[in-house]
């Protein structure tokens, strides 16, 4: 049931969460001439927020009042699920290593630091996606299969890309608390597993890239400090006078396009 209900919970995610961001296309496209292997469109999830509330298929599908519930639950839930789910996580920790490393207060705002590392999210989820909207999105539209089917089929995506990410030593920790059997296959284990596990890895993985930025920061800051205290000037704060040699140092190696880069192709 639990399993079950998160699938739910994600398709809800994918149809409020996952829009092209190509606004400027034409909201009457037919499902049938869009192209494969892409996010799916705007009109598209308005059609499956529309099918999934409409009680045509009442008797036949979920009621119209369950859909309803689920999906606003999945509202609700959102924030979460785009945290704790998506490649969100690692993204904004990393960004907020740098500023700390950086010693620049409050540049980039928190309001940037959120706003690139959401964009970043989708960019880097968008293959993610885009299966979800091949194998689920799509056929359901199409009246193929069913809303449990497509919210199952989701539920898988967003399993599979977590488990890619998890160490396998984080899933063996939460199936040996959890006291079940070891399942076959990494497919075969729970998402109230797999969701743990996969934050946990991703928490590991910012802190570790996190303090390797941190490195060559730390290493002008203690020449500067040196620098320093070799000329008696003890009084003056080793910051200040470190702060635009590290802001020349990160824009002279294109600091932002290398991390932006680096954090896209991380992940697997």
């Amino acid at each position: 049931m639990t399993d079950k209900l998160v699938r739910m919970f994600f398709l809800s995610f994918i149809v409020f969460a996952s829009a092209d961001l190509s606004f400027g296309q034409a909201g009457n496209a037919s499902t049938a001439s869009m192209p494969r292997n892409t996010v799916p469109s705007i009109s598209d999830l308005m059609t499956v927020i529309d099918k999934a509330t409409t009680s045509e298929m009442e008797g036949k599908d979920w009621s119209t009042p369950v859909k309803l519930v689920i999906i606003f639950t999945g509202l609700a839930i959102l924030p979460s699920l785009l945290m704790m789910m998506t490649s969100f996580t690692r993204i904004v920790i990393v960004l907020a290593f740098v500023r700390r490393a950086l010693t620049t207060q409050t540049i980039p705002p928190t309001i940037a630091i959120m706003g690139l590392a959401l964009f970043l999210t989708l960019y880097t989820m968008a293959p993610t996606f885009s299966k979800i909207n091949d194998c689920s999105i799509q056929p359901y539209l199409a009246d193929e299969i069913d809303f449990q089917t497509a919210g199952v089929r989701a539920g898988g995506c967003i399993k599979g890309f977590m488990l890619r990410q998890s160490r396998e030593s984080d899933l063996a920790l939460f199936v040996q608390m959890a006291k079940i059997e070891p399942p076959s296959g990494p497919m075969d284990i729970g998402m109230h597993i797999v969701i743990p596990a996969f934050i946990i890895s991703e928490f590991r993985t910012a802190f570790e890239i996190g303090c390797l930025l941190f490195i060559p920061f730390l290493l002008i800051d203690m020449v500067i400090a040196s620098v320093l205290l070799s000329a008696g000037m003890m009084m003056l704060p080793p910051v200040m006078i470190s702060l635009p040699f590290k802001l020349i140092l990160f824009i002279l190696v294109d600091g932002w396009g290398l991390l932006a880069r680096s954090l896209s192709m991380g992940f697997k």
